[in-house]
């Protein structure tokens, strides 16, 4: 019988590739010059006027033509940085390929080669055969990629719960290894841009034409972006923070809204924070789920506001990468794990006044973090809160 310590699971490798840059050094190093992704919208047939936090994928070479999709691509570069697939290979060579899982985050998944597949339809209104890709044409196509990718034969799962998606992931994560499932497991998330991800978040009128202003007065919706991140949790340590508590809640109010006084959200914050036997008053920073538009920032803004105290600080990231939807969750944690490990605390990229009722900071500072939150909050009244601590 194996051995098994309830509630101790550390994040022990992470990566992260998005408009802030491709793995950790470029991150960082945007970061510290301030040197966000937003760029002016050049999506290919695409009219809407808004800024995009595009990922460059020129570099990437073509996949076989089963798994061939944007998304895809975007995972196969995120997994080559910062040494991330060698050192899930080190821990198959220590445990064994079955024990060790992925939990994947996605939303949009191959929507991409979808909406491709119905612009080439042929005489007969058919796809093409090069089309013919059950691998890429479901919801689970992400996580299945990166198992066969990365040669594990452990649980596999794929999340779809709109922008919580790849919060998730930790959430489910963590019960695997607490229930002796596996020994590891590689959790992250991937969505890419897409016309289907632009012009139906433009017939919500949620996308601004500048870039995305969190918390502003004058803010008018959200900025997309894409990206794909991944971590290696696992019940030992061997390097960045611990995960100390997550918490999910389901507030089911509206299809696109979330619940106005902020039931859910408030919901799975404390959750997460009872999980980690800590109060708000003693988290360092909380990264906010914070889209810029004007419900969801009202809404998250009147829970962290009840919750705050002077101490504690706050920022909205996606000012720097575009929101990528069901990549945030795994985006803003790396963030988040970023901040504990090198004391740099993102500030609120592109807003310039804040009408937030807390400490949210508007430029970068260097600031001791020992404990952190980070909010995700999705479609659906899907909400997912984590807590990361210094080890």
């Amino acid at each position: 019988m194996r051995s098994l310590t309830l509630s101790v699971v550390y994040v022990n490798r992470m990566t992260l590739t998005s408009a802030l840059g491709t793995g950790l050094s470029a991150m960082r190093e945007n970061l510290a010059s301030s040197t966000g992704g937003l760029r002016p919208s050049r999506w290919p047939d695409s009219d809407v006027p808004c800024f995009l936090g595009e990922v460059d994928l020129s570099s990437v070479a073509e996949l076989p033509a089963a798994r061939r999709s944007r998304n895809n691509r975007l995972i196969e570069l995120a997994l080559e940085q910062d040494g991330f697939a060698s050192a899930v290979a080190d821990e198959v060579a220590r445990a064994g390929a079955h024990r060790v899982g992925v939990v994947m985050g996605t939303s949009t998944s191959g929507i991409d080669r979808a909406e491709e597949a119905f612009r080439h339809l042929d005489a007969d209104g058919r796809f093409e055969p090069q089309f013919w890709q059950p691998q890429v044409f479901t919801p689970h196509a992400p996580g299945d990629y990166v198992a066969e990718r990365l040669g594990l034969q452990g649980p596999c799962l794929t999340v779809s719960a709109a922008c919580a998606s790849s919060a998730k992931v930790f959430a489910v994560a963590r019960r695997w290894l607490e229930q002796d499932l596996v020994d590891a497991v590689v959790v992250g998330g991937a969505d890419n841009l897409c016309l289907s991800v632009i012009y139906g978040f433009h017939s919500l009128q949620l996308v601004a034409p500048e870039p995305c202003r969190p918390f502003s007065p004058d803010r008018q919706g959200i900025s997309l972006g894409e990206a794909a991140g991944f971590a290696l949790l696992t019940r030992k340590s061997d390097g960045l923070v611990r995960l100390a508590g997550v918490g999910e809640s389901c507030d089911a109010y509206h299809m696109s809204s979330a619940h106005p006084d902020g039931l859910g959200a408030k919901l799975s914050m404390q959750r997460a924070l009872d999980a980690a036997d800590l109060t708000l008053a003693q988290v360092d920073y909380v990264n906010l789920h914070g889209t810029g538009t004007r419900a969801n920032d009202d809404v998250e803004g009147r829970v962290c506001a009840a919750m705050a105290d002077d101490r504690t600080l706050f920022s909205a990231t996606k000012g720097w990468t575009g929101h990528t939807l069901g990549a945030a969750g795994i985006v803003e944690s790396v963030l988040t794990i970023n901040a504990i490990v090198t004391g740099l605390v993102p500030g609120t990229m592109n807003t310039q006044v804040s009408e937030a009722g807390f400490n949210l900071l508007l430029n970068n500072e260097q600031h001791q973090v020992r404990r952190a939150l980070t909010n995700s909050f999705g479609f659906g009244g899907n909400n997912c809160s984590v807590v990361f601590e210094a080890i």
